[in-house]
């Protein structure tokens, strides 16, 4: 592959029929398995795009890449969840632009999200996918695509070894989470509404209706809507987090008497001062913080809709 080049045969192209340019953001060092499907996505977008080529050595590399990117060129996303948050927020500091993802990542919560179902439709949509004009959440100013948090999954995502995670995926989630069940302290959070103000043991702020992959957390969340659903955890405690934890896995944790998701547009969660704010599975900020939809939108490839027979 040539970094920073170009590939593809604009000759090729119909007469009058402008090709899009993609440039596809990948981390070189990634595991065997996201190095085929890389390869696997290039094969596919070869010739119908032209690609440039952007490889990251280091946590903020993405951001960069996306925020220098030329207006109308498409930022593609080959890796994860982490990733598009890193590109996101360079679009949104350049005051826009476009997104497409190919899931290499852990959890692709943003490409289940989507409707994204493996590398060769992520390429499909990437090269010629339709467009939703979206809203990305704003904690203490830092964006987020599909979901912010405080609480025990924060203390999660703060925990979680990068070197571990490379490793072994979900595994070193699944880990961390059993360290956190015997250290944690469970806390109580408060969590401003609207200004209407409630008591919580943790908390979720969703923007799409997936979760650590395709569990379900807030089921009416939905991208195409500017709301925010806060998954309201109400109790604490080792065996209660086991509970949610079960109940997510089975899809019934909405379902709960002692999880509330209300809706709102501005959200403000205090506890702990200092505690960790997680965003897209990173770690993005400290409590306290305020979290809204951002003013500034960007553009999401997502599948085109499948035409009804008559």
């Amino acid at each position: 592959m040539n970094d920073g080049g170009m590939i593809g045969n604009p000759a090729a192209q119909s007469v009058g029929q402008a090709r899009r340019q993609l440039m596809v953001i990948f981390n070189p060092a990634a595991g065997r398995r996201r190095r085929r499907g890389m390869a696997q996505a290039m094969r596919l977008l070869e010739g119908r795009a032209d690609i440039i080529h952007r490889r990251t050595a280091a946590r903020g590399d993405a951001e960069a890449f996306a925020r220098a990117a030329l207006p109308g060129v498409i930022a593609v996303v080959a890796g994860g969840d982490g990733t598009a948050n890193e590109v996101a927020n360079g679009l949104l500091s350049a005051g826009g632009g476009e997104l497409a993802v190919i899931p290499l990542g852990t959890a692709n919560v943003l490409a289940a999200e989507l409707g994204i179902l493996d590398i060769a439709s992520a390429a499909g949509v990437a090269a010629a996918g339709s467009l939703l004009t979206y809203r990305p959440g704003l904690a203490n100013g830092r964006g987020f695509l599909m979901m912010a948090g405080a609480g025990f999954d924060a203390h999660v995502v703060a925990g979680v070894s990068p070197r571990l995670k490379r490793l072994f995926g979900k595994g070193a989630y699944v880990a961390e989470t059993l360290r956190q069940l015997l250290r944690f302290s469970f806390p109580r959070y408060r969590v401003t509404i609207d200004g209407a103000t409630h008591e919580a043991a943790s908390v979720i702020v969703a923007r799409g209706h997936f979760y650590g992959g395709r569990f379900v957390v807030a089921p009416e969340a939905r991208l195409d809507s500017d709301e925010l659903h806060v998954c309201l955890f109400r109790r604490g405690g080792r065996l209660r987090t086991i509970g949610y934890a079960l109940a997510l896995v089975l899809g019934r944790l909405h379902r709960l008497a002692d999880v509330e998701i209300i809706r709102g547009r501005k959200i403000v969660i205090e506890g702990p001062p200092g505690d960790p704010v997680q965003g897209d599975g990173d770690l993005i900020g400290r409590l306290p913080v305020t979290i809204e939809l951002s003013t500034i939108a960007i553009g999401l490839r997502r599948p085109r809709p499948c035409k009804r027979l008559a």
